[in-house]
């Protein structure tokens, strides 16, 4: 049988405080239990990883798939976070009939990926690769793994939900309202960041190719200038 480990690091005022200086917007979540709930529900995702903070993880949509050329996992989630926020900071100056949490959605995108301390570990892709037959590659995606790990940590229903369904295991739901701005959100960051030639274009996803061409970013046009 397959072994993976039980055992993860204590969570400790440190990794709670290197949280908190990988995700600043995390001060922006207004309910103060709910911003508490996230700090610990990424502690507890990064102990049980062979990381030591949230910006050590790769910057990669999936493991060796829209692979960032720069930068680590925390860009990621805050430029999420702020691009799903200042959604719903729209329709709240200019539609305030639409009701939109946005503590949940400012929660829920910087809590999107939190799987991904799992599905990236190299210790978790290691036993994955040597023989995919016993528990699949990889075992479980990171939003699955995310949604548990929201729930274990006390997050409520509606940020799980978010953890599990911004990504294509969502097709298979109803998605909330929130759940559907940090989908999006996700969507438009990914898009943008592979089109702004900020992607290793061998890594793209192949329903991105047939849709744009990448352009040269300005570290790349300088080099080639040079």
């Amino acid at each position: 049988m397959s072994q993976y480990q039980k055992q993860s690091r204590q969570v400790t005022d440190e990794l709670r405080r290197s949280v908190i200086e990988d995700l600043p917007e995390l001060a922006d979540i207004k309910d103060k239990v709910l911003r508490d709930k996230a700090i610990e529900a990424w502690a507890l995702s990064i102990a049980g990883s062979s990381f030591n903070r949230i910006s050590e993880i790769p910057g990669d949509g999936n493991p060796g798939i829209m692979v960032l050329k720069r930068g680590t996992q925390d860009l990621h989630l805050r430029g999420v976070a702020r691009l799903a926020v200042a959604m719903v900071d729209h329709f709240a100056e200019f539609f305030p009939e639409a009701d939109i949490n946005r503590d949940i959605v400012l929660c829920g995108a910087l809590c999107h990926d939190i799987g991904k301390a799992w599905e990236c570990d190299p210790v978790n892709q290691k036993r994955w690769k040597e023989d995919p037959t016993i528990v699949g590659r990889p075992s479980l995606r990171h939003p699955v793994y995310g949604a548990h790990i929201c729930l274990m940590a006390g997050l409520p229903e509606e940020i799980a939900h978010i953890a599990v369904a911004h990504s294509p295991e969502g097709d298979n739901v109803k998605r909330s309202l929130e759940c559907i701005v940090v989908h999006q959100a996700d969507i438009a960051w990914w898009t943008i960041a592979a089109v702004s030639g900020l992607i290793e274009k061998e890594t793209f996803l192949e329903s991105l190719t047939k849709h744009f061409i990448p352009r040269r970013n300005r570290n790349e046009l300088q080099e080639a200038a040079e």
